[in-house]
């Protein structure tokens, strides 16, 4: 088992966490854990992105990663401030290269074969779907998985707790990622606990 997959068994959710005031990292990162979901992917879409990384990394059990990583520049932010595994909208060589050298853990997004088949020639197997209701849901998924038998998913973009059981279902997928678990604003840690507890629940 790939290092990669192995984040990806985890959970049957990765949170994905917009994150901008970095006195919001602990708690947030602590009641998602005691919720059963320690994979935590922070998103760099806020200033204050890798701080929290670097918060977050301090809770025990937590695993910790960066999305929304965009180019090997941020590759590097991200890697300097802790981060455990990186995950992308999309994927380019140059990017993609960078990843695989630095030997970290990586989830590049993909919508379509070239993206695949673009991660395949890197040596990758492990992927994003990415956005995955906007790139046409499950069906689209299903028809994009049956050329690649080798490949396997982590759907995310617009999922939701009552439609990821349906994607979770599906033997192209291994985990879904998630962004109803934290709410903007303020944290509200029981019920943060609450929501991981049901997605930690989830069948897959």
């Amino acid at each position: 088992m790939s290092p990669i997959e192995a984040i990806m068994r985890q959970a049957p959710v990765i949170p994905v966490l917009v994150v901008d005031d970095v006195a919001h990292a602990l708690p947030i990162a602590e009641a998602l854990v005691a919720g059963g979901l320690p994979v935590l992917e922070v998103t760099l879409r806020t200033p204050a992105a890798l701080d929290v990384i670097r918060a977050m990394r301090e809770v025990p059990g937590a695993i910790v990663g960066a999305g929304t990583v965009l180019d090997p520049a941020q590759l590097d932010q991200a890697l300097a401030a802790g981060a455990e595994f990186i995950v992308s909208p999309g994927l380019t060589p140059s990017l993609g290269r960078a990843a695989v050298a630095s030997g970290v853990p990586f989830l590049p997004g993909t919508a379509n074969a070239a993206d695949i088949m673009t991660g395949l020639e890197l040596g990758l197997t492990r992927f994003k779907f990415f956005p995955a209701m906007a790139a046409g849901g499950l069906p689209a998924l299903k028809a994009l998985a049956a050329p690649f038998g080798m490949a396997r998913f982590c759907p995310t973009g617009g999922i939701t707790a009552a439609t990821a059981p349906e994607w979770l279902a599906d033997p192209a997928v291994l985990c879904v990622g998630g962004s109803w678990l934290v709410p903007k604003g303020p944290p509200n840690p029981a019920a943060i606990t609450a929501a991981a507890r049901a997605a930690a629940a989830l069948s897959r």
